[in-house]
């Protein structure tokens, strides 16, 4: 018996702030994921950090479970504390992974609650795009498939803690003072299909967020890289990376070399690797040893 589960990790955000005072974000599931496998063993735990540990725990408890006697090991293409969920990614593959190995039945939205228990999380998890309550796990909407955008991500370096970084005392001050520009952001992603609403709608909130985690340089690039011919550009709200957004239908040649053309124009920035805007949630496949 071998069970492989897979959960998409995200670049950034589309959108982040509060809506009637209710802080939310939009998410951003990309083509790079954390997988686990699942097999018959002792137990054995490969690749688990501290918050994989707990999620093993808080699932097993809420399943009624005291013991899991196989061997997960976990494997991420994600990096750690640049924004791109490799915790929330990483939680809700062993939650997920757990109940498909047991055969039993788990939502998107039950992963929701345990993962905000360990810290604030991202939705990657839900199917689609969805805007959920990253600090309780409640999905507060669905908001469909968007066109697959291609997504150059760049790194400004260092790391971001989570917990930390939403401890701040002046984090729900400046999301309320962010809030006609960010309500106004999430306005313009009614309309699913929209890849240049949609691109809007993250670089609108994107500048938002400047006077709570700023960017270097963001205006300029804007402005830059609507010239050579991107949508717009998005950002983690509480992390280091940054995305220059392209249409579904730009040449991967095409977004690879601009991609190095503002990596050269601004050496503060690395550039990691070109990704895809995709549909959230998880998947699985059995097979057998």
């Amino acid at each position: 018996m071998e069970i492989e589960i897979k959960v998409p990790g995200s670049c950034g955000e589309l959108v982040q702030g509060t809506k009637n005072g209710v802080p939310f974000l939009v998410t951003c599931p990309i083509n790079l994921y954390t997988t686990i496998t699942v097999s018959k063993g002792t137990g054995r735990r490969q690749g688990f950090g501290a918050k994989s540990h707990t999620a093993l725990q808080r699932i097993l408890h809420y399943l009624g479970e005291t013991d899991f006697p196989y061997d997960m090991i976990l494997t991420s293409e994600l990096p750690i504390g640049k924004g791109m969920a490799s915790s929330s990614a990483d939680i809700a593959a062993v939650c997920f992974a757990v109940a498909v190995t047991l055969e039993r039945s788990l939502t998107a939205a039950e992963v929701s609650r345990i993962a905000a228990g360990i810290e604030p999380t991202d939705g990657v998890f839900f199917p689609g795009i969805v805007r959920l309550n990253h600090m309780t796990g409640e999905c507060q909407e669905s908001l469909g498939i968007f066109p697959p955008l291609k997504i150059a991500v760049f790194d400004a370096g260092g790391a971001i803690n989570t917990l930390e970084f939403h401890q701040r005392g002046d984090l729900d001050r400046l999301s309320r003072e962010n809030e006609a520009q960010t309500s106004a952001a999430l306005e313009l992603l009614s309309d699913a299909a929209n890849a240049e609403a949609i691109a809007e709608a993250a670089t609108q909130s994107a500048l938002a967020n400047q006077s709570i985690l700023p960017k270097r340089d963001l205006e300029d690039m804007i402005e830059i890289v609507r010239e050579m011919g991107a949508l717009g550009i998005n950002t983690a709200h509480s992390g280091t990376i940054s995305g220059v957004l392209f249409s579904p239908d730009a040449a991967d040649d095409f977004v690879k070399e601009q991609a190095f053309r503002l990596a050269s124009r601004y050496p503060h920035l690395k550039y990691l690797q070109s990704v895809e805007l995709i549909s959230g949630g998880y998947s699985y496949k059995k097979g057998s040893e």
